[in-house]
């Protein structure tokens, strides 16, 4: 079949977007990742590295790490959760700086007994310093299918999305003196580990080990940042990331998460904070 000049053309723009796709998205458990504890827990389960699974057991769970450090990125991973009675168990997908005086951008899904749901909880620490946390439950079973967690990180905020919905923004306050995370490059970490103390309704509910091994799975693993060596950053030119913020639809369904599915703000919680809320709250 002859093409015409105009469809070649276009078969071309249409090629060189598809390989642009591919560069962009196409991230690998094989490249991109290493799995540092778990003694074989974790396992990298397709030759692509598209797929991998963290297992927790009586005797240790598992994580894994990014090979790279960044300066401000986009990490995104699709999940599926530990199903059943998964109490007592944490599920990570979060961004960390080393060090005591840690910077760090928490997801964290907190196991639940069956028929109840999970609680996703979110936090950022800054210079060692957390209590930022806002916890949600999801308008979805995250253990039936694979949903898309994203942590956008860039100068001026850090916004928390689930399936493309914000459910969160955390906003660069330095001018009323709150700091942000900007100066410490942080690596991405998952892992699945237990927390019987504290994790399921305030540590009530403990782990029933006879449910061992649990197991969580994730693929579609994704950052694009700005890559952190030698004692400096390389940032990806133009990225949409970098300069991201919520427009008024973004603003809207962040309102819908969180009238709908929050269930704590410590903004709100006037018990911890009897001398008033954090600065950046106001």
């Amino acid at each position: 079949m002859k093409l015409s000049c105009g469809t070649r053309f276009a078969f071309l723009v249409l090629f060189l977007f598809a390989a642009q796709s591919v560069a962009v998205y196409a991230g690998s458990f094989h490249k991109d990742v290493q799995i540092h504890w778990g003694d074989g827990r974790g396992k990298v389960r397709d030759r692509d590295g598209k797929l991998l699974s963290l297992s927790l057991d009586k005797s240790s769970g598992s994580g894994f790490q990014s090979n790279q450090e960044f300066l401000y990125g986009k990490a995104e991973v699709q999940m599926k959760l530990v199903a059943g009675n998964s109490a007592g168990t944490v599920t990570t997908f979060y961004l960390k700086a080393p060090g005591t005086m840690w910077d760090e951008i928490d997801f964290e899904f907190l196991g639940n007994i069956s028929g109840h749901p999970y609680t996703l909880h979110t936090n950022v620490y800054t210079q060692g310093s957390g209590d930022k946390e806002q916890q949600f439950h999801l308008w979805f079973d995250p253990t039936k299918n694979f949903h898309t967690y994203c942590i956008t990180w860039n100068p001026q905020r850090i916004i928390f999305t689930v399936d493309g919905i914000p459910i969160r923004e955390f906003k660069n306050s330095e001018s009323i003196g709150v700091p942000f995370p900007k100066n410490q490059p942080m690596r991405l970490y998952a892992s699945l580990w237990e927390a019987e103390h504290w994790a399921t309704r305030g540590g009530l509910e403990k782990t029933d080990w006879s449910k061992a091994p649990f197991t969580a799975f994730y693929r579609n693993y994704n950052v694009e940042g700005c890559v952190w060596a030698n004692g400096k950053s390389s940032c990806p030119a133009n990225s949409p990331w970098f300069t991201q913020k919520l427009d008024q639809g973004g603003v809207d369904k962040m309102k819908w998460a969180q009238s709908k599915y929050m269930i704590y703000n410590y903004c709100t919680d006037t018990k911890r904070f009897p001398k008033g809320v954090p600065a950046v709250c106001t």
